[in-house]
Order: C-alpha cells, then structure tokens, then sequence
C-alpha cells in the first residue's frame, strides 16, 4: 500500500466522526469576487502549496459543517471541535503558534513554544503543562497535535489523494480579502466514495491554503468547509508564545514518556490495523481493546459527561447492522461511514457502507 493512499480515512473521514485533523484549515466562501490572477497549471498549484513557506502569520478561521452527525452533541469524542464558533491563529512561521477557539462564553488556549505545550480551558479554570521530550520537539510537528497547522494539514491531504484523483483549477476566488486560485480534487470514476470532491482555495501570493471545502455526492452545498475569514502575514510579537496561567487556575504538569508497555501497545495496535483497497475508497480495519466497550461511564459535570458508556451511545445513535462480516452498529455522515462489531472488530472510510462491511469480510 503506497503510503499517500493511505490517510484519507484519518484526513476526510476522520473529521466527520469526530478527529480532528482538518477541523482548522477552512470555512465557507467569504466573497463571490473572482479576482484575475495569472493561469497556472494544477500541477505546478499542487507542487506549490506542498513547499509552500509562508512565513509569520494570525488569523481568524471559522467552520461550517453539515456532517449530518447525529445530534449529540459532545457526546462523541472530538465532536465539540466542529461546534466552535471562531478559532484565532498565531504562528512565527518557524514552529510556534497559538491558538484560542472559543464556544459560547468559553475558550480554549494552546500556546506552543517548541519545548512545552500549554492547554488552557477557560470554563474549568485548568491548565496542562505538557514539557515535550528533547528527542521528540526535534520532529516536524512534535507537541503541536493541538495546534492547527494549516500549511502541514493541507499539503498532506494533498499528498494522499492526488494520485487516485483528477486534479484541475476551477477559476479563482476571494478568501479572507486575498486573491486565491480554486484548486479541486475530483475522485476517479474507479474510486467507491461518498465524497464527491475536495477544493482548496489557495493563497496566490504565499501559496497557502485558504479554505478547504469537502463536498458529498449528492449534495450542491459543502458538508465541511473551514477557512481563514481574516489573515494578515506579518511579524507577530515574541510574547504571544509564552503563557501564564491565570491566577487560581488549577495546573497540571506532565512529560509525555514510552515505556515498554507503552511501545507493546502500540505495536499490538499496529498489528490489528490494516488498510483495505486504496485511494478515495481506501478502508481502515482494526480491533478495540477488549474491554473498551464494557467501560463503566465516567461521573463528570456538564454535558461531556453524560452517557459515558460506550454501548449506551452505541444504542442512542448508531444503526444496528449485520451481515456475512458478522454484526454491531454503523455511523454514518455525508463523508464517510464507520462499523463496530460486536466483537471489537471497527472498519471505517469516505465509502458507501457496503465498502466497509466488504473490508471487514477481506483476509
């Protein structure tokens, strides 16, 4: 399997079911003007943004979606991420960044300096210092898992579907007051998908990405779209990378480490995870852990702490399901589409659920 082919489930599908690895990078259209811009090739576009360096920058982003989620609410994990009402970004273009997105009356700060991550909530009054390990902060990305990158977020996505897409610039747009040339990624017609195309609304001048737009078949509007509505390119001051929690907040320290059983885990679970087929209709199957569905529901306030066990939301909003493959519940969203076995089996993709229940049942 070539290793581009094998994260649109975690860069598209992902997203829907509640990760959050595109959930920063755009928002909706921000103008109908379509700015004359000099022609360029979409191979040269693509090649671009994938170098792209553009430097010290802040900004404003906003998401809109219409996953058609199941009314949850924070219920699924990484849900809450696409209910925020703006994000603000700061980076200094050399791997420190910070962002605040805010929720109602609340907000959540990250500030990452390169060595320590801080993660400020500002609704529990709680702080948590991670201090990232020498060894790790010197890889690209390190301690930033919390930081949206658009830039990297992008380029990867890119990475992973061109080869199995047609890609072409439909014109060009305004994003953020900035000139942009449409890029759009269309699957080809061998490609079992529920996707019907991706566009990325790309800087003319920086080459960064301004919008990204993920669209269903079967649909005229985006069912994730997240983009800048506001960015300015420029030096950003030194302080804006450090942190101080606020008086009275609660902090917690931690230095994240890998022990033996740690690294076990870890290649257990990459021993059950395998990738079936490729390109847009790519499947990811794998296992559980055993007793993850028989966990008792966490006592916490506020609405994240409501039904907890695993099987009672199973039950509340997944579909009962079975086949050849076996049985248990499927998710589905206008992006992708996720099984659960009974027995601990899960098979996920941008993909019809026929797709998947074909994925489990492969050797």
């Amino acid at each position: 399997m070539k290793p581009k082919t094998k994260g649109i489930t975690a860069a598209v599908v992902g997203t829907a079911l509640g990760a959050g690895g595109l959930a920063f990078i755009a928002m909706p259209a921000s103008a109908d003007a379509k700015p004359a811009l000099p022609q360029v090739s979409a191979e040269d576009l693509v090649q671009s943004v994938m170098k792209a360096k553009p430097g010290a920058f802040d900004g404003t982003v906003k998401i809109s979606n219409d996953l058609g989620l199941p009314s949850v609410g924070n219920a699924l994990p990484g849900a809450s991420v696409l209910n925020i009402d703006s994000a603000h970004i700061f980076s200094d273009g050399a791997g420190k960044s910070r962002l605040a997105a805010t929720q109602g009356a609340s907000q959540e700060t990250v500030v990452h300096d390169g060595t320590t991550v801080w993660d400020y909530s500002s609704k529990t009054n709680t702080a948590t210092k991670v201090t990232v390990p020498a060894d790790v902060a010197k890889q690209k990305g390190a301690g930033s898992e919390k930081t949206p990158d658009p830039v990297a977020a992008s380029t990867e996505l890119l990475a992973k579907v061109r080869e199995s897409s047609t890609v072409s610039v439909d014109g060009t747009a305004t994003v953020a007051d900035r000139p942009a040339y449409e890029l759009v990624l269309t699957p080809k017609p061998t490609e079992r998908t529920l996707l019907r195309e991706i566009r990325v609304a790309v800087d003319s001048q920086t080459r960064m990405p301004l919008r990204v737009s993920v669209l269903s078949n079967g649909t005229s509007t985006p069912a994730l779209e997240v983009a800048f509505s506001q960015i300015e390119f420029t030096q950003q001051p030194a302080d804006l990378f450090t942190f101080t929690p606020p008086k009275g907040a609660k902090v917690q320290e931690k230095t994240p480490t890998v022990d033996q059983q740690d690294k076990n885990l870890a290649e257990q679970a990459k021993q059950d995870t395998k990738v079936v087929g490729d390109g847009w209709d790519t499947v990811v199957t794998g296992k559980v852990p055993a007793d993850a569905l028989n966990a008792a529901p966490k006592q916490q306030s506020g609405r994240e702490g409501r039904n907890a066990d695993p099987k009672a939301l199973l039950e509340r909003f997944a579909k009962k399901v079975s086949g050849t493959w076996g049985s248990g519940y499927l998710v589905t969203t206008k992006v992708g589409s996720a099984v659960l076995t009974d027995d601990g089996r899960f098979a996920a993709g941008a993909v019809p659920e026929q797709v998947l229940y074909e994925a489990l049942g492969a050797k």
